[in-house]
């Protein structure tokens, strides 16, 4: 004789509480914005991020202009990088000079610029890059660097928006699951109210 457990008909009596439903449903849905919802979301951002750099090298390029300067002596050194907000790297790349050129107004200017790495003689010929007042500015950004930009502002866009799906989903869980512990708080308390008013009855 072949014994048979469970109930009637061979179905099994699921285990699975309505919270546990609920909060499958939470993490589905979770998964769906990881996979949909944050990739658009830098797609997004890095797609902004670009429209806007692209108009910033353009800004540059029409506000900035190259000019040819000539070298009349090195800097001294403990001027050589006051006032430089680059960086070590940056520094060790440049040769310091100071030279003279023409404003756009005509105007003669003589100042502080940075040059190639090379040192440069006095005299010589050096290019260089000037605001419409004819001060000395860095080059403008390029296509390549703004591209370069775009696509980190677009992964920093897809991680942020991932963070908050993963924060959002831990948080409603969290609620969840404090719900659940308080409804059973309250549930064993009945049942002990119960339990103490059949012990006096025996």
């Amino acid at each position: 004789m072949r014994l048979r457990w469970g109930p009637p008909g061979g179905r099994r009596k699921t285990l699975r509480r309505p919270t546990d439903r609920r909060e499958a449903r939470v993490a589905i849905g979770a998964l769906l914005l990881l996979v949909v919802g944050a990739p658009a979301a830098g797609w997004a951002g890095g797609a902004a991020a670009h429209a806007s750099l692209q108009r910033s090298v353009r800004a540059q390029h029409e506000e900035r202009h190259p000019v040819d300067a000539v070298v009349v002596g090195p800097v001294p050194w403990e001027e050589r990088f006051a006032g430089d907000p680059e960086g070590g790297s940056e520094r060790a790349a440049r040769t310091w000079v100071t030279a003279s050129w023409q404003a756009p107004d005509g105007g003669p200017r003589t100042g502080r610029v940075a040059t190639a790495s090379r040192p440069a003689a006095p005299g010589s010929s050096v290019r260089i890059w000037t605001d419409p007042d004819g001060r000395p500015v860095p080059p403008p950004m390029d296509a390549g660097t703004a591209r370069t930009h775009a696509v980190l502002g677009g992964a920093g866009a897809f991680l942020l928006a991932a963070g908050c799906v993963e924060a959002g989903r831990r948080l409603v869980v969290g609620r969840m699951a404090r719900r659940r512990y308080a409804r059973l708080d309250r549930e064993w308390a009945a049942a002990s109210r119960e339990w103490g008013r059949s012990g006096s009855d025996g």
